[in-house]
């Protein structure tokens, strides 16, 4: 389950971005969860992509909860560290604006700006109870496949419970709800798994 790059999977995220900046305007905090994380790529990947759509002040209010159950990736993650043929992908500004090298072996580290935005936690999901509440986007991609069908619908309706009123969920493109849990979200764009909660 750990493998993922920067950049992958853009089209929900970028949709996910801006659908949040629209609705977080004005707000003291806003906390984002990204449930199974791996290495730190996708998270380290939405920090980014806020840091560029948010304003200064704003972005100092954003939380990015960051969980995986596997702990050596988690101090991956940490590090913020990463080979530089694993970044080749990334816009050549944006690399340049966010990482710097470390050493002379080739490493590159995400900068301190985006690092200080991502908290990491170890978490089980199938624990069935959320890292804490009050989110306005939950991103859970390349993890749910794993799960059996029931784990899924649990899964899910435990995302519902952590997110705020209104709050955003991203799945992988090739997961759609399960039926069981269809009720607890409206998908919001027709060429993504992007969903809205619905109060239940």
């Amino acid at each position: 389950m750990a493998f993922t790059f920067f950049f992958r999977d853009l089209t929900p995220l970028t949709y996910a971005v801006k659908h949040l900046v629209e609705n977080a305007m004005g707000r003291s905090r806003v906390r984002v969860w990204d449930a199974g994380c791996a290495m730190g790529q996708e998270p380290y990947t939405l920090a980014i992509l806020l840091a560029e759509n948010m304003g200064v002040f704003a972005y100092r209010n954003l939380e990015i909860f960051a969980t995986d159950l596997d702990q050596p990736l988690l101090k991956t993650l940490e590090a913020g560290v990463y080979a530089g043929d694993e970044l080749q992908r990334i816009p050549k500004e944006l690399f340049d604006k966010y990482f710097e090298p470390v050493g002379a072996n080739g490493h590159f580290r995400v900068v301190e700006q985006v690092r200080d935005r991502v908290q990491t936690r170890h978490h089980d999901l199938l624990s069935f109870a959320p890292v804490r509440d009050g989110f306005s986007l939950v991103v859970c991609k390349n993890v749910l496949l794993h799960f059996q069908h029931s784990e899924r619908v649990e899964v899910i309706r435990m995302f519902h419970r952590a997110l705020e009123s209104g709050g955003l969920l991203v799945m992988e493109h090739t997961q759609k709800l399960p039926s069981e849990a269809a009720h607890l979200f409206a998908q919001i764009v027709p060429d993504a798994q992007l969903y809205r909660k619905i109060e239940a």
